[in-house]
């Protein structure tokens, strides 16, 4: 069973900055999977924010975080990062990481079967 634990949320002003964690743990050979980022605000559907490939060598962001957000891995360490920079109140929501059950490129929430329990981003204006 894939357990996911996200971890770095927290209040912040508009123009600061934070950094999202999410350790991995119960497969072997994470560094076949694709793993993501995805958020969701109140009363909004979930939403992918970046999508990193098992080797990192590939990555997609939504396109209001293009340019803000950087997303990363360390397969040693079984860990996947967020960068949050420039934070704005739009990005205020629950975060979530999420892999896949198979190998394979995948950008939509719905592709993904394994998810964290979240970790709540508020950004003040």
């Amino acid at each position: 069973q894939v357990q996911l634990v996200e971890s770095g949320g927290g209040l912040v002003q508009a123009g600061g900055s934070l950094r999202l964690s999410c350790a991995a743990s119960g497969r072997a050979f994470s560094r076949y999977y694709v793993m993501g980022w995805f958020r969701q605000a109140p009363g909004k559907e979930r939403e992918t924010v970046a999508v990193i490939s098992g080797s990192g060598d590939s990555t997609s962001y939504e396109d209001s975080v293009k340019g803000r957000f950087t997303i990363s891995r360390d397969n040693a360490k079984n860990t996947v990062y967020l960068q949050m920079n420039s934070l704005k109140a739009e990005d205020t929501a629950v975060y979530y990481c999420a892999t896949t059950r198979s190998m394979g490129w995948a950008t939509r929430p719905y592709e993904y079967a394994y998810w964290g329990q979240g970790t709540q981003v508020t950004v003040s204006s």
